[in-house]
């Protein structure tokens, strides 16, 4: 029988780990391991995966790539970041070691706020050139699809701005961008006291701008004492959806205030945070098909001891996912290191923390039945980590495990070259 002609062959991996799924359903625990594993590769889709031997037997290639002691996983998926900002806050960094908390800082017209006057400041090229930076990082550390969040403008003209300049990365850049929405990050200073009046412009005036220039694809919200109210929330949150912008949801992650109830409620997407998240809350989360996005490395930044509850929601039943959550205050662009944090403060297994940061997190951008996984079909996009096994991720940490990542069938990162 002749062989098929296809672009890439990946072969003789040590270890090849991949999560299975069917459409958007997956099991937190399930990976699927292949020892001596292969993969072919054709016009940036994923032909089959199997043993060296079995793909060898049906496939070749003019292009080779020799996996033999390493492990090949799908490219990571950062299901929550916030990549669009001009400016850092180290300074705020060492107000937090001396026992501020989150909230004094905002209180003081810092932490958020001060990211807004500088991404106010900043033209949408500065954007664009900081954020690139961040995204090749983010590429060398094995991670091929991010969503992007706005939410440091907080005008409409900014906002817009923010989120153009994350389409334009989507263009150029090899990582896929899902942009989101996030005009309720934080209440500006020109409506400080009157919060309804700014759901008032966000609803009235942001949604059905940024849903015309088709900008975004989620609509997200800070629910939480002293920003945004469960009411407050909800009204933002069902005009993204009359507006066709999908829900998200910054849940309970100060304090327990109802923000998983109201993803539910809404059927959102997913919520994220969920730090202090009621067992009622999440229940009917997992009821809804809602995806817990997890943040062990914001809480770790945060310095305030409390995780999220990972173990009791997949005892509910439930599934995970897995972000950075980068941003000015989370300074870390790899997921390696949220896989490393996720197993040693959340309490995931390997297995758990890498189907949440593939898989997971691809079902909580609603992009399962492209990537996440490598399965016939799916996008090529491929880590090859120079590591024998994915027991090493989340075991070995504060370095780069990649040896070549791989978008959409093209090697785009090869450290062996570096």
């Amino acid at each position: 029988m002749a062989k098929e002609k296809v672009d890439l062959l990946i072969k003789n991996a040590h270890e090849l780990a991949t999560p299975s799924s069917v459409g958007d359903r997956y099991d937190p625990k399930g990976l699927v391991i292949i020892s001596d594993g292969a993969i072919s590769v054709d016009e940036g889709r994923i032909v089959a995966v199997g043993k060296t031997s079995a793909i060898e037997q049906h496939f070749k290639s003019e292009t080779v790539i020799d996996a033999s002691g390493r492990l090949v996983t799908p490219g990571f998926v950062d299901a929550h970041t916030h990549v669009i900002f001009a400016g850092t806050r180290e300074e705020e960094f060492e107000s937090r070691l001396q026992g501020l908390s989150y909230m004094d800082i905002l209180a003081k017209g810092g932490g958020i706020l001060k990211t807004v006057r500088e991404t106010r400041k900043a033209s949408k090229e500065q954007l664009i050139e900081t954020a690139r930076k961040t995204l090749d990082i983010m590429l060398k550390y094995g991670t091929t699809t991010v969503e992007v969040k706005s939410g440091y403008g907080l005008t409409t003209e900014d906002e817009v701005k923010c989120l153009e300049a994350a389409q334009e990365l989507d263009r150029e850049h090899p990582i896929d961008i899902v942009t989101t929405f996030l005009g309720a990050h934080a209440v500006p200073p020109e409506y400080e006291g009157e919060t309804d009046g700014y759901v008032s412009l966000i609803t009235e005036e942001m949604i059905p701008k940024i849903a015309k220039g088709r900008l975004a694809e989620f609509c997200d919200v800070f629910c939480e004492n002293g920003v945004f109210n469960i009411e407050q929330s909800r009204r933002i949150l069902k005009t993204g959806k009359e507006f066709s912008l999908k829900p998200k949801i910054h849940a309970d992650e100060l304090s327990s205030l109802g923000g998983a109830e109201l993803a539910a409620s809404i059927r959102a997407t997913s919520a994220d945070h969920l730090l202090f998240a009621s067992n009622r809350g999440l229940k009917a989360m997992i009821k809804e098909n809602v995806v817990p996005v997890l943040l062990p490395l914001a809480s770790f930044s945060l310095m305030t001891g409390k995780y999220a509850d990972a173990r009791g929601i997949i005892r509910m039943g439930g599934r995970t996912a897995l972000g950075t959550d980068f941003n000015p205050s989370c300074w870390s662009e790899s997921m390696q290191m949220a896989i490393a944090f996720a197993c040693r403060k959340l309490r995931l297994t390997q297995t758990e923390a890498i189907v949440a940061a593939t898989i997971g997190a691809a079902c909580a951008v609603g992009r399962s039945r492209d990537v996440g996984s490598l399965e016939k079909g799916k996008r090529a996009d491929i880590v090859i980590f120079n590591i024998p096994n994915h027991m090493f991720l989340g075991y070995k940490f504060g370095v780069n495990l990649v040896y070549k990542v791989l978008k959409n069938g093209e090697v785009v990162v090869d450290c062996q070259e570096e």
